[in-house]
């Protein structure tokens, strides 16, 4: 059985992470790639995670290079390069800058890598996962963000927290931006098969909806930088499915045209993940609420696109 290959683009805390959840479960070879400026950076970092094999009982091969040609053939490649948001830096500053890097990595990768499923993990995350689609060429089955995954892992911890139980039991949905634009659905929310509605008062589970949808935020003010654990997790959660054929539903950022009459934009929707990327967008009722929030959420998508849309062209 031909052993599946991850790329991963950007070496910083996040793409390293992303490796190292990739190794551990043992998903295949992995290639992590980084700016010519950090090439042996990034080989050291292959090399020491590399080491970990047989700690952790893990065979795949793991090169750190700067070298695109290394990526040849991948089934998946996960873009995390980009620069954050920096004090005094508006977002069409940073919107502008991401699109440029964002969109030279997609072509790189269409290059030596066709057949590839793009995970893009950028930010800001909507208009990065347009930027790749526009720049690879790829069919839109095939390229997806990841947001929704790292989202619902924290109001599920969130959830847990409160609880005192395990957060194996629980399950949720989501939708929409991510952060501020998460669409909470505590109606799909449920502990071992009880609704969370009738575990949590409601004043409690709105605050844990709002701790999830600044949890970034939170942990730059406790770390003074972004997290990276939790987001390399939910990404790795995505291409394990893939690399599997698992046909899970995850909430990601995925293409919808008459789904949800979004009209042709990469939202974040429960959908299915398998072997071709994107195989299906799970559409689910709404209430008239819930709807309102998704279409606030669309419409802030839509604005980003459209600014990335314009340093496209």
């Amino acid at each position: 059985m031909k052993r599946a290959k991850i790329t991963i683009v950007g070496a910083g805390n996040v793409g390293a992470s992303c490796a190292f959840w990739a190794a551990a479960k043992g998903l295949g070879d992995i290639v992590l790639i980084d700016i010519p400026d950090f090439a042996n950076k990034t080989a050291g970092k292959a090399l020491d995670l590399a080491q970990c094999g047989p700690v952790e009982r893990f065979d795949c091969k793991i090169v750190g290079t700067a070298d695109y040609n290394e990526a040849r053939d991948s089934d998946i490649a996960v873009i995390t390069a980009g620069i954050p948001r920096k004090p005094g830096m508006s977002r069409d500053d940073l919107i502008q800058t991401n699109v440029k890097i964002v969109g030279s990595v997609a072509e790189q990768i269409a290059r030596v890598a066709p057949n590839s499923v793009l995970i893009v993990v950028s930010n800001p995350l909507d208009a990065m996962v347009y930027t790749a689609w526009k720049k690879s060429g790829f069919p839109t089955h095939r390229v997806v963000g990841q947001a929704g995954c790292l989202d619902i892992a924290r109001y599920k911890t969130f959830i847990g927290m409160e609880l005192g139980c395990s957060v194996e039991d629980i399950d949720a949905l989501l939708m929409g931006g991510h952060g501020d634009d998460m669409v909470p659905l505590p109606r799909y929310t449920s502990v071992a098969g009880i609704p969370v509605t009738e575990l949590i008062p409601a004043d409690r589970l709105n605050a844990i909806i709002e701790r999830a949808k600044m949890g970034g935020g939170e942990i730059v003010k406790l770390m003074e930088t972004s997290a990276y654990y939790a987001p390399a997790a939910g990404t790795i959660q995505m291409a394990e499915a893939i690399v599997k054929d698992k046909h899970r539903i995850l909430p990601c950022a995925a293409f919808c045209q008459k789904e949800y009459g979004i009209g042709g934009y990469f939202v974040g929707v429960p959908c299915m993940l398998g072997a071709k990327g994107v195989e299906k967008v799970i559409e689910v009722k709404l209430t008239a609420d819930e709807r309102k929030l998704l279409d606030t959420s669309v419409s802030h998508v839509k604005e980003l696109v459209k600014v990335a849309d314009g340093f496209l062209k």
